[in-house]
């Protein structure tokens, strides 16, 4: 279990560095076509289905290839 934190923890630093230092690479994430968003005058609704599919299979992916 310790492992999977120390892993959780890195991931998490290298996803704070490229937010922080090269945001551009991420700015496709939520303007993906489906990714639903809804404006009115009091409320702002965002729905990202298409990118959370892409984390999800980009996650299945890797963890995948870990765990052989």
């Amino acid at each position: 279990m310790a492992r999977w934190f120390i892993i959780a923890g890195i991931v998490l630093l290298i996803i704070g560095l490229i937010l922080h230092f090269a945001p551009g690479l991420v700015q496709w994430f939520g303007k993906l076509p489906g990714d639903l968003h809804w404006r009115s005058e009091r409320t702002q609704v965002f729905v990202p289905i298409t990118s959370m599919i892409v984390v999800s299979i980009v996650l299945t992916i890797l963890l995948n290839l870990f765990n052989r």
